[in-house]
Formats: C-alpha cells, sequence, structure tokens
C-alpha cells in the first residue's frame, strides 16, 4: 500500500473519535442536559454600560434562556434560514448574542460572529462573501448607527435577506422577528449535527484578504473539554465574558465554555476596568478569558480601591507575551494564577500553562500542548529542531479548524494533518513552548491581529503616500501599537491627525488606525529591494536610529 499524499479528512476523524476526543455532540445537546438537570440555575447574566452604573443586569435561567433559543429558533425558520444558511452576529456582548447564535445553530444555521468594530469596509466583504442570509445588529452601540450601516449594506449584498435590529420598535426589532411568535423548536429536534459546519470566524487578514475559518462543534467542543480540563472547571465555576463575543476568546473560550460545562456565564459589553472588578466580586466570577492589557488593567483596578474578585482563580491571558513583573503582581495582589496561551483562530487554544505551573512558565512559555493537540518545531525542510532552537511552529489535532470558507484552493494541513501557523517558536525540556517571532507580517494591539497589508493599502491610496509600510512598537499596556511609516510624494505633507482622518473616511475600525506617522526619505531595503521591517521598528521606536 502506497504512503498517503494528501491530508485525509475522514481518517482524522476516525482517529479523533476513537481517542475520545470528539464526542459528537453539539453544544445544543450540552445546553438542553443543562436546562434538564438545573431548570432554575443561573445561565446568563448580561450587564449592559449604556444602561447606567446602578441598573440591574438581565438574568435568565438555563430554562428562561432555553425558552428564549426555542422560540428564536422557530422564527428564524419562519424567515426561511435553514441548513447551512449564515446568520451573521455582530452584537456585543448582549444576551441577544447567545439567544441569535443558539437559536441559528439549533436549525442547522451557520453562526458568522462579527466585532462590533467593524465598519463597512469590514463588514461590506464579509457579508458579502460569507453570503450571509441574516444579520443581527443593535440599533446604536458606543454612538455608532449599527442599523443604519447594515440597512445601507443590505442594498450591496444580494444574499442578505433580513436585518434584525436590537432594540428597535417595529417588524425588525429583535424582540418583535424572533421572540414574538408562539412556535418553539427544542433542542431535540435540532437540525445541527456535530460534523457539520456551525461557525464561520473571520481572520483579521494579516496576510491579505480576510480568510473565513470553519469549525464544527466537535471541534469546538473539544478545545472546551481541553481548557475544562486544564483548568478543573465545572457546572459550579462562574465565567466572565469581557473578551468580545465576535472574537474566539469570547465566543468559543467563555460563552461556549461555560454553556458546555452547565455553569453561569456574565457577559460585560464595555469594557471599564472598575465595573469590570466590581461585576467580578459581585456575581463571584471564578474564571475569565482576555488579552494582558485586561490584567493590567484588573490590577490597576484593585490597587485604586475597586473591590478584589476574591473568587476569581483562574485567569486565561492570550494575544501576547505577559510581562513577568504583571504575573508576579497579580499573584501578589490578587492572589490569582494567570495562564499564558498561545492560539489562533484556525487552532482555538492549544497551548496553555496549567495553573499549577503559572508562577514559574507563564512568564517564559506559551503554555504546552492541551489534550488532543501536538506541536512539531521544524526547520524549512521540515526536519524536527532540537529543544532551544526557534524553527516553524506546526500544530494538528482534535480542535483544528476544517478549512477555509470558499477556499479550497489555499492549502491546509500536509498528510500528517500539520498545519503552519506561521509562526517562529522554540521548546523547552519540558515541552513547554515560546513564541519567538512571527513568520507572517503581524501586528497585535491588545491581544487583535490588526490587518497590516489592508491598511499598508489604504496607505498607499492616500494622496500624499508615495511608500507605506506600517510596523508595530511596544506599548506598555497593549503590547504593540501600530506607526505608518511612510515616503511622501515631492512637496506633500503629513501628520497624524490628517492620516487617522484619513482612516475614518476609509471607514476603518479604530482600533486598526496607526497611533504614529514616522516620515522618512526612503525605506530600508534588502540588497533584492525587499523592506527591511525589521529595521522600521527600531526606527518606530526611537525616530533618531
Amino acid at each position: 500500500m502506497s504512503t498517503p499524499t494528501a491530508f485525509d479528512p475522514a481518517a482524522h476523524a476516525h482517529a479523533m473519535r476513537s481517542a475520545g476526543l470528539w464526542h459528537d455532540r453539539t453544544i445544543d445537546h450540552y445546553f438542553a442536559a443543562a436546562i434538564s438537570a438545573a431548570p432554575d440555575k443561573p445561565a446568563l447574566v448580561a450587564y449592559r454600560a449604556d444602561k447606567g452604573d446602578r441598573a440591574e443586569p438581565r438574568r435568565f435561567t438555563y430554562r428562561e434562556l432555553g425558552d428564549l433559543v426555542a422560540r428564536a429558533a422557530a422564527a428564524l425558520r419562519g424567515m426561511g434560514v435553514g441548513r447551512g444558511d449564515v446568520v451573521a452576529v455582530q452584537v456585543p456582548n448582549w444576551w441577544e448574542f447567545a439567544v441569535a447564535a443558539l437559536a441559528a445553530s439549533r436549525i442547522g444555521a451557520v453562526v458568522n460572529p462579527l466585532m462590533p468594530i467593524f465598519r463597512e469596509r469590514e463588514m461590506g466583504y464579509m457579508l458579502g462573501f460569507g453570503e450571509a442570509k441574516v444579520l443581527v445588529v443593535p440599533r446604536l452601540f458606543r454612538g455608532f448607527d449599527h442599523a443604519a450601516m447594515a440597512r445601507a449594506l443590505q442594498k450591496e449584498c444580494p444574499k442578505l435577506q433580513h436585518v434584525v435590529v436590537i432594540d428597535e420598535h417595529g417588524a425588525d426589532g429583535f424582540e418583535q422577528r424572533l421572540l414574538s411568535g408562539s412556535a418553539r423548536i427544542e433542542a431535540n429536534d435540532a437540525a445541527l449535527a456535530a460534523d457539520d459546519l456551525a461557525v464561520i470566524m473571520f481572520t483579521s487578514g494579516t496576510t491579505g484578504s480576510p480568510k473565513g475559518v470553519m469549525h464544527d462543534t466537535n471541534r469546538l467542543v473539544a478545545c472546551n473539554n481541553s481548557l475544562a480540563e486544564r483548568f478543573g472547571l465545572t457546572g459550579d465555576d462562574v465565567l466572565l465574558g469581557c473578551s468580545p463575543l465576535g472574537h474566539m476568546t469570547g465566543y468559543a473560550a467563555v460563552l461556549l465554555l461555560g454553556l458546555r460545562l452547565g455553569g453561569t456565564v456574565v457577559l460585560q459589553d464595555l469594557w471599564e476596568p472598575r465595573q469590570g472588578v466590581t461585576i467580578m466580586a459581585r456575581e463571584r466570577v471564578t474564571y475569565t478569558a482576555a488579552s494582558t492589557p485586561f490584567l493590567t488593567d484588573i490590577c490597576e483596578a484593585v490597587a485604586a480601591g475597586a473591590p478584589q474578585p476574591a473568587q476569581l482563580r483562574s485567569f486565561l491571558c492570550g494575544g501576547a507575551p505577559i510581562p513577568p513583573v504583571l504575573i508576579e503582581r497579580a499573584a501578589r495582589e490578587l492572589d490569582l494564577k494567570v495562564c499564558s496561551l498561545w492560539g489562533m483562530t484556525e487552532s482555538l487554544s492549544s497551548t496553555l500553562t496549567e495553573p499549577a505551573r503559572a508562577h514559574d512558565k507563564s512568564a517564559t512559555s506559551d503554555g504546552r500542548p492541551l489534550p488532543g493537540v501536538d506541536v512539531r518545531i521544524v526547520d524549512e525542510q521540515g526536519a524536527a529542531l532540537p529543544v532551544g532552537t526557534t524553527g516553524r511552529l506546526l500544530v494538528r489535532g482534535a480542535q483544528m479548524f476544517i478549512g477555509y470558507y470558499k477556499r479550497p484552493d489555499i492549502a491546509t494541513f500536509d498528510a500528517e494533518g500539520w498545519f503552519d501557523t506561521g509562526d517562529l517558536a522554540y521548546a523547552d525540556a519540558e515541552g513547554y513552548i515560546r513564541i519567538n517571532g512571527r513568520s507572517k507580517d503581524v501586528l497585535i494591539r491588545g491581544g487583535e491581529n490588526v490587518p497590516v497589508v489592508e491598511i499598508e493599502a489604504l496607505l498607499y491610496k492616500h494622496p500624499a503616500v508615495l511608500e507605506a509600510s506600517l510596523v508595530g512598537y511596544p506599548d506598555a499596556r497593549l503590547g504593540e501599537r501600530g506607526c505608518a511609516c511612510v515616503v511622501l510624494r515631492p512637496g506633500a505633507r503629513l501628520d497624524l491627525p490628517a492620516l487617522q482622518a484619513y482612516m475614518a473616511e476609509c471607514k476603518v475600525a479604530k482600533q486598526y488606525w496607526p497611533e504614529r506617522v514616522l516620515v522618512m526619505e526612503a525605506m530600508p531595503r534588502t540588497p533584492s529591494g525587499k523592506v527591511q521591517k525589521f529595521r522600521l521598528r527600531e526606527m518606530a521606536v526611537d525616530p533618531a536610529r
């Protein structure tokens, strides 16, 4: 028998089931079990910043949340949404996000979570490419009119048949459209199978147009199970969702994890450190997942007099390296174990430091592989490298993505199922890895990937710009901020306010705007003409270089 030359998805699925890593149960199965076991247990607690500090959050028991999902599922089916249709959800961390996502999954539709920061440019591409049939949005969030944007985009996206608006009265309002009917679809009538496409999550487009990463619930639940095992989480835990649900951290590592366990999920829609810490203390939060800036904010808020979140025992921290001094501070001042994580949309949570080793490993590594995950570090020829040697980071396992939506042309896995992450890393003698560079051109601001290629393309379109490159420079809170390095046309001028005004005109999410401008006479280049971005990063830190 000849050696296979291509990845075999069926063989991979068989191996995952044989190893007990895939159980062929959806989140809806676990949700139904939680309703049956403890119908009056708190399932969801949702805080909204625009309701004021004294406003009570919306609280839902498992029975109450189950009732909303059953009615919303029937309403979506009544709107013509069926198996495989895409339901896009651009909603902050509000209870309506959970209802819409769970209802869509129940009828076999595909959930497409979208970040609230996205504007016309990003949304137009993602809705059009994903061929979303329904888009759920808030009427207003942080002063931005999402409803108006959604309706304008509907004219450009012929497949987008329905826009459902939270907080709007009338036929398109969330309550009227999804919750006013008496028809129901119960969990035992669910159309989604565990190996059906369940979620499309778009990447940030760091190497071109955003790609739609596809996951089924076998993969998502495998991630949930591995996190629960390493953290020792159970249905008694209270999980805080302060990271956006439009990102895999908030969606998979908090919302789905909490529902899979039958725990309580607390949502905070707008991160404000003092309020966040107060919520943690009030709701007796035991676990949360977020990027490094959140941890800094929590420490600062408690030091400034906010109530200490005494029940918080585990903090999953990813997106950027964690300063050792911050890990020590969290342990000293909050008695909190900060567990470093490496993952990506394609591989979900992949390596994680266990709480027992948080003090000595989170500062020096990005964790070790989670159950069901394998990693390799190889040279350019694919040969395994020894301990301590930096090379290409490959990953495979139970929670790897299916592939890229409508992009079968993009190579994903080799014959043995390995995926090249684009990151450079080394391993220590205990198997903990450390990200040591990036082979892809990535800028990570506050745990969020900035779409470097797209922003550079816009910079080139500015009438004053002759050449442009975007690089990161270190920031104590966010990890990195963006610096636009530009060569201007003769006689032209460009400063930061003008550049940021241009970004606003281009409808670019504010988090992606450059926060420093470096004007130079010429780009540093290699003999072959390639821009030396390492030089630009040095200059962004110290313009005198």
